[in-house]
């Protein structure tokens, strides 16, 4: 696939301290130097640049070779070098580093000054700034390649030629990204009605809303023992409201239940005792007798007698009768 960077034809001057890169030293001495000359002018119409039908084209070929051949080496041998120099670290502000290298290459290179040329050492530092990235991106575990270009707002086309990933990939992350933006904004609208308070309720009121640990550690710039404080404090709590619950649930139990045999008094038994004969009349089903049983709210003792073992009913029938 052609890029934009690739289908984009360079200017002249720059056409031509690429081809004086590639021709060895001796092609321009003696009798060879206006051979190569000229095949050097001829590569160039090829390209689109009809250096050979335009005198001011072949004056400009002619002097930069000069100015290589006096400085003894071509100029983007010394403008690559001094890029080459620059780290990752270096490359935040691409115009501060294309200026930096037009005055120090621009010493030994005058021409490099010209406000046109400008631009392209700009490409030239951006381009290698996004080499550094994607070799940075590339040793990076998991996603974490992917957002490193996507914070440093390269070209999606990019990301997905340079890191070989697909559309939905960089798609995925790109969701993911604006999931743990919209979490972040949350966080903060939460901070926002607790400001002022100690950290100890700030974490209480992270953690009730379902904040990570690590969010909470990040934007609410606490320690990690106030947090842990208060993990603790939250879940003895949490188990004594667990066990208040699971005691309430026991005694909400236990009343459904009903009493024990031995705690039914003699004429209540004898009332419960009509009862189940009179759900007896109506089904021999233990889930309906149960069913029933519980709505006429006789207590579980008798009814699991019923199911069980309904001869008994004619004993405790008399032992109520005294």
């Amino acid at each position: 696939m052609t890029t934009n960077e690739e289908a984009r034809q360079k200017p002249l001057w720059l056409a031509i301290e690429e081809k004086l890169l590639e021709p060895d030293p001796q092609a321009f001495s003696g009798q060879n130097f206006e051979s190569t000359i000229h095949r050097l002018a001829g590569e160039l119409d090829k390209a689109g640049y009809k250096v050979s039908k335009y005198g001011g084209g072949m004056l400009e070929l002619r002097w930069a070779v000069d100015d290589m051949r006096q400085a003894g080496r071509p100029l983007l041998k010394d403008l690559k070098d001094a890029i080459a120099s620059f780290t990752l670290d270096d490359m935040s502000d691409p115009y501060l580093v294309a200026d930096r290298l037009i005055n120090d290459v621009g010493k030994t290179w005058p021409k490099l000054k010209q406000s046109e040329r400008r631009a392209e050492v700009i490409r030239m530092v951006e381009k290698t700034r996004l080499d550094l990235l994607v070799a940075k991106a590339k040793g990076l575990p998991g996603d974490e390649g992917i957002r490193l270009l996507i914070e440093e707002k390269v070209a999606p086309g990019a990301i997905i030629g340079r890191l070989e990933i697909t559309q939905d990939k960089l798609d995925q992350v790109n969701a993911d990204i604006a999931r743990e933006r919209a979490e972040r904004a949350r966080v903060a609208n939460l901070l926002e009605a607790v400001k002022g308070k100690p950290d100890e309720e700030r974490i209480r009121h992270l953690f009730t809303n379902n904040i990570s640990e690590k969010l909470i550690l990040e934007m609410a710039k606490v320690e990690q023992g106030a947090i842990d404080s208060a993990k603790q404090a939250m879940e003895a709590e949490l188990k004594e409201k667990q066990r208040l619950e699971e005691e309430a649930a026991a005694r909400k139990k236990a009343e459904a239940a009903g009493p024990a045999l031995e705690d039914i008094p003699p004429n209540e038994m004898l009332e419960y005792i009509a009862s189940i004969r009179e759900i007896l009349e109506f089904s021999d089903q233990e889930k309906e007798i149960r069913v029933m049983c519980e709505q006429s709210s006789i207590p579980k003792a008798l009814v699991d007698i019923v199911v069980s073992e309904p001869a008994r009913l004619d004993e405790l029938e008399k032992a109520a009768q005294g």
